[in-house]
């Protein structure tokens, strides 16, 4: 396994080492072991897949209070998966880090606790899997308007399908600051 810093410090992209001949593909998605030794001490209680179609976008959500670590990974299509940090003073508060995940690629990427997650579909279909640090917690659930100038994202798409939750989400400037995870140095 080979692990990428992003420019958002904790936020890892996971790149596994696959074995493959004529039959097929082997590949490891999870070892405690070897992610504890890359900085990454997880401990999953809850699994989830979402199915979506071509510009469907999915986000940016985060929860808080009770935060989520994720690590997301694409089984079958394309997206462009996007962090940003909302930890209130953060250094790298509202800046985003972004990565095409694909079950080409095979790429995951971590997502710590207090960073709102989204992601666009950019095949036909896209299979998503995440494994999350906290179980869902509807009374904690957040998220932030996906064009939000102040995080100046740079989506592959102008005209996302949304769900009413996302476009409605509000800006990261509007949110009360009790509603933001905290950094820790």
């Amino acid at each position: 396994m080979k692990f990428i810093d992003t420019a958002l410090p904790g936020c890892t992209i996971i790149e596994p080492a696959v074995y493959g001949d004529a039959r097929g593909a082997f590949f490891e998605n999870w070892n405690a072991a070897k992610f504890a030794a890359a900085g990454i001490h997880a401990q999953f209680v809850q699994a989830n897949v979402s199915t979506s179609t071509r510009g469907v976008l999915r986000g940016l959500h985060y929860q808080w209070p009770n935060p989520q670590g994720k690590l997301v990974q694409v089984l079958e299509g394309e997206v462009w998966d996007v962090v940003v940090d909302i930890r209130r003073g953060s250094p790298s508060f509202g800046k985003s880090a972004a990565v095409v995940l694909s079950a080409g690629n095979r790429r995951q990427f971590w997502i710590p606790e207090g960073f709102a997650h989204g992601f666009v579909v950019l095949s036909e279909r896209a299979l998503f899997s995440y494994l999350c640090t906290a179980l869902y917690d509807r009374e904690c659930d957040a998220a932030i308007r996906w064009n939000d100038a102040q995080l100046a994202i740079d989506w592959p798409v102008s005209a996302p399908a949304l769900s009413d939750k996302d476009a409605q989400a509000p800006f990261l400037a509007d949110l009360a600051s009790e509603r933001l995870p905290v950094f820790a140095a």
